[in-house]
């Protein structure tokens, strides 16, 4: 579970009663896209044919620039964590990662899922014993990714929702 059971306004958009303008939930999935993007190898060296999570991170950009509407990202995006269903290890966390990036669009705050899935790919793939640091190394390229505008509200969602994200972001 990466959402809380109440939903924060600060990843609500403005026209739904909440606080976030339409400029940073597009920064929010454009970074979302990029940390899914950054393990994505993970799952494509495992099943090379299959598209779907590279297509949901296509398509959440995709709906930053107006090219398609919300639904057909989030559908992008429940396509990807099918495509992650059978799989097991750092593979399917990538899929999963994608699949979150492609929901944001529909949920600005499964931006944070697919950061935690994309720390969660990169800690599996690493070497035994080196699983921690590999999470921490992803975290903090994650974190420098980060873009100014939304930095500071992404920081506290990882401080208040590390528990229920699996404690990957402690780096």
């Amino acid at each position: 579970m990466i959402l809380p059971k109440v939903r924060d306004p600060r990843f609500v958009t403005i026209r739904r009663g909440g606080t976030l303008t339409d400029a940073d939930h597009q920064l929010l999935a454009l970074w979302a896209a990029s940390c899914a993007e950054h393990v994505l190898n993970l799952f494509e060296s495992v099943r090379p044919d299959d598209p779907r999570p590279r297509d949901a991170i296509e398509n959440a950009r995709a709906w930053v620039r107006g090219e398609v509407k919300m639904m057909e990202a989030r559908a992008a995006g429940g396509h990807a964590m099918g495509a992650a269903r059978d799989l097991r290890g750092a593979a399917r966390h990538a899929a999963y990662a994608a699949g979150q990036a492609g929901a944001v669009a529909h949920v600005a705050a499964h931006e944070l899922g697919a950061a935690a899935y994309a720390i969660k790919a990169a800690r599996a793939a690493a070497p035994a014993g080196d699983g921690d640091a590999a999470g921490r190394r992803e975290c903090r390229w994650q974190r420098d990714q980060l873009p100014d505008a939304i930095r500071a509200l992404v920081l506290d969602d990882q401080r208040l929702r590390n528990d229920i994200c699996w404690s990957v972001f402690d780096c």
